[in-house]
């Protein structure tokens, strides 16, 4: 009687260690989605904040200023189109020195221009570029102006980022696997004679593996909730202590988080579970007590 609770323990203690282990994978792997959900939105909203600047000839009528800006808005690259008036950007220029440089020239030689935001697909080099091509023959602009070699640097880090995070992430969920595998197979390792005594009363391989299967199914299921609530104390965590950084926040994106999360702990512990039954399942019975 003793030995058989000793032995219940064990196996049970076994069931808690891996389902722990593929909850605290499964976390880090939310993590690393959240994190490259965070990162790409990120990346989007810098390349949105990338800005444009049409500056008009002097000599331009108003209507053909209406027209520029219509086929500005038509653009595809062109996310949004603010107007802004020579006087308007005296102003702004004024407070920015600190000077009235207007009163010093005696005149304001900025001229009237568009400010462009652009979509975030539509912020690289070659697209910007082609913008600038294409606007500059228009009839009533005078030059097309932005920051080239920012928009240079923003792309390079934004590629070795995303870069860095997907190695990151892919190495994880390798190490994780194996882990998580090996942890499993210890698992069922401790119910090795189990299955043995199964075999040799003649049980079929099915029969043997459905309570298994239907039990690394539950286990994925615990596994996913004990990570969902990891998930969201890391991310409570997040927004109250760094307010000030975006993380990501859309209902979508965190579902697919979410269901991502418990999809994966389902899958893996029901895959490494039978994949480990069938070990012991084509093992000759002779070499149970030796594995």
């Amino acid at each position: 009687m003793d030995n058989n609770k000793r032995i219940r323990r064990k196996v049970r203690n076994a069931y808690v260690i891996s389902t722990v282990s593929i909850a605290l994978v499964l976390f880090l792997l939310g993590s690393v989605g959240y994190l490259i959900l965070g990162a790409m939105g990120a990346t989007q909203r810098l390349e949105e904040s990338m800005t444009v600047y049409v500056m008009l000839r002097d000599d331009v009528t108003p209507e053909a200023s209406e027209a520029l800006s219509k086929k500005l808005s038509a653009n595809e690259a062109v996310r949004e189109v603010h107007f802004i008036g020579k006087d308007a950007a005296a102003e702004e220029f004024k407070e920015y020195l600190g000077d009235d440089f207007v009163e010093f020239l005696e005149q304001n030689p900025l001229p009237d221009s568009y400010e462009l935001r652009l979509n975030a697909g539509a912020s690289d080099k070659e697209t910007i570029s082609a913008l600038e091509k294409e606007v500059s023959q228009w009839e009533g602009v005078a030059e097309v102006v932005y920051q080239r070699g920012v928009l240079e640097q923003i792309g390079q880090n934004i590629n070795k980022f995303n870069m860095i995070l997907l190695l990151f992430g892919g190495t994880l969920l390798i190490i994780a696997l194996i882990l998580l595998n090996n942890t499993i197979r210890v698992t069922i390792f401790s119910k090795r004679y189990i299955i043995n005594t199964m075999k040799l009363v003649g049980a079929t391989k099915w029969f043997i593996m459905r309570p298994f299967l239907s039990r690394s199914i539950l286990q994925g299921i615990y596994a996913g909730l004990i990570a969902w609530a990891m998930l969201i104390v890391m991310m409570m965590g997040l927004h109250e202590g760094l307010p000030e950084i975006k993380f990501v926040s859309d209902d979508n994106y965190l579902a697919l988080i979410f269901a991502g999360t418990m999809a994966g702990g389902v899958l893996i512990s029901l895959l490494f579970t039978a994949f480990a039954v069938r070990k012991f399942l084509r093992m000759s019975s002779s070499k149970i007590h030796i594995y």
